[in-house]
């Protein structure tokens, strides 16, 4: 059986900080360091520098290293807003690359009056990278446990993980919880002479703004918030509504295959061909698109089809599963390949992600409970698998861990826009909903009715709302929605950029959405 994905694209237990949010708020701004910008080496329009920081917060004085950033600079300088600093999410995604490859599609109306900075948050990319051993992840257990010696097997290798990261890393690797990104991100706001933040997050991003709104509230100018996760789910809910929205997009899939003749199921029972398929990878009988030594398991073959509908990739879906079906040897456009890698160590993000969810799962008849109610949840796709790609790696975790759930306050803070799409298969509009709830008269939600990950440049009306409220602080009516753009319009082989956000790759295989 193929190795299954490590880390590839997400209670209160401790206080979050030693500090309190409101403490936090009226704490003396950090200084603000001078960054020393020069032409990127990737691109000369683009200026590249870093940022000295704490490795620990709690400990200003002691070691530091180099928070990377990018930085394009307005095109009008004289109609100049200030900074918008971007984060793409993952965990684990690169705010640099995002920056250099200009991945975001910032209209003009941005472009020419703000300066777009990216950064790569702690441990991510080049600012100071937790470094993991590829020899160890190529040895992973399977994504999926099936008994208790499974569990204990996948507790013990992850405490394997976390101790050969460690030795790697150093002392960063136990500050890359959100909190201490969320203290970077306003020593940048100050070092690049911002009194007040502009912000957009996308995806795993939004936790940043979130947190940034909820420790510095009156140094919020505009946060905008693209896909939003919920940071104040336990367990129980966190896999419950990731399995919900999985479904909701295998059956958006359906619908459309069943509409258009585009679609190469279409005329054919899709559920019924679906759980052919899945029943064939369980027997052995399926094999990567011209990898005839490469068997295609249930747990990838599900999580590839769930990736596809980050865009959504509707048409290159139905072509995939048919060319798996039959056995054709053209590799289909979302579907990674196995690769080799000579390299010693990779980056492995996922920890950040340990140190900002507990989620705890004492044993594996709890943990077989979980996957049950998410499979009578997701009937077609089993389980939110992205979900389990988080969740996953992180059991055992130690505790208290530095920044655990808990819902989410901004008094104080000037409105943040959280946009979400209906039928995002990751973070579901659920998720949404809660956190607009959860931040009350500070949050103003904007529903796209359509599909995929991520809202900005989905459609005029999305990206104006964005646009407006980054430009001139302008909000969109309460209870906003913008209509979906069908897909007999937009384009079923989506023209829009494959989505930035992405779950961490693990380093034997090539991320299709990887940066």
């Amino acid at each position: 059986m193929r190795k299954p994905v490590l880390i590839t694209i997400l209670l209160v237990l401790v206080p979050l900080l030693s500090v309190s949010p409101a403490a936090a708020a009226t704490a003396s701004p950090p200084a603000a360091t001078e960054i020393a910008w020069e032409p990127c080496a990737e691109d000369s329009a683009v200026e590249c520098g870093t940022l000295t920081v704490p490795v620990d917060w709690n400990k200003p004085r002691g070691e530091t290293f180099e928070l990377a950033l990018a930085r394009r600079k307005a095109t009008d300088p004289a109609a100049r807003i200030g900074s918008l600093v971007v984060n793409p999410g993952g965990p684990g995604s690169s705010g640099v690359n995002s920056v250099l490859q200009k991945k975001f599609g910032f209209t003009s109306k941005i472009t020419s009056r703000f300066d777009i900075v990216g950064f790569d948050p702690r441990g991510v990319g080049r600012s100071h990278p937790i470094l993991c051993s590829v020899a160890l992840a190529e040895r992973e257990p399977d994504l999926v446990i099936r008994d208790q010696a499974g569990f204990d097997r996948r507790l013990a290798y992850n405490e394997q993980v976390r101790q050969d990261c460690r030795a790697r890393t150093g002392p960063l690797f136990d500050h890359v919880d959100g909190i201490s990104v969320v203290r970077d991100l306003d020593a940048l706001r100050a070092a690049l002479g911002d009194e007040k933040l502009t912000f957009y997050g996308l995806s795993y991003g939004t936790l940043f703004g979130q947190q940034y709104a909820e420790h510095f509230p009156h140094r919020v100018r505009a946060i905008a918030l693209d896909s939003n996760m919920d940071h104040s789910l336990d367990t129980t809910a966190f896999v419950n509504t990731w399995a919900w929205t999985a479904q909701d997009s295998f059956n958006e899939f359906v619908a459309w295959c069943a509409k258009n003749t585009e679609c190469a199921l279409h005329g054919k029972d899709v559920r019924t061909f679906w759980s052919d398929l899945l029943a064939r990878a369980d027997r052995g009988e399926l094999r990567f698109p011209g990898l005839p030594d490469t068997p295609l398991t249930r747990t990838i073959l599900i999580e590839e089809v769930f990736r596809s509908f980050y865009g959504p990739y509707w048409a290159e879906l139905a072509d995939a599963l048919v060319a798996i079906d039959q056995g054709t040897a053209t590799a289909p456009m979302m579907f990674t390949t196995p690769s080799k890698t000579r390299q010693e160590t990779y980056n492995n993000p996922i920890q950040g992600f340990c140190q900002d969810f507990h989620l705890p799962v004492r044993d594996y008849r709890e943990y077989a409970r979980h996957l049950r109610t998410a499979a009578a949840i997701a009937p077609d796709m089993r389980y939110g698998a992205g979900a389990l790609i988080l969740m996953t790696p992180c059991l055992g975790q130690p505790t208290p861990i530095p920044n655990p759930q808990r819902p989410v306050h901004a008094d104080g803070a000037a409105t943040l826009l959280i946009g979400n799409a209906r039928h995002d298969p990751s973070t579901g509009l659920p998720w949404a909903a809660s956190l607009a709830r959860q931040i009350g008269r500070e949050a103003r939600l904007l529903t796209y009715d359509g599909w995929g990950h991520g809202v900005y440049g989905r459609s005029e009306c999305v990206t104006d709302a964005f646009d407006h409220y980054l430009v001139s602080l302008t909000l969109p009516a309460k209870g906003a929605r913008c209509a979906a753009v069908p897909p007999d319009q937009a384009g079923t082989r989506q023209a829009r950029p494959q989505p930035i956000e992405q779950f961490p790759v693990r380093p034997d295989r090539l991320g299709t959405f990887a940066d």
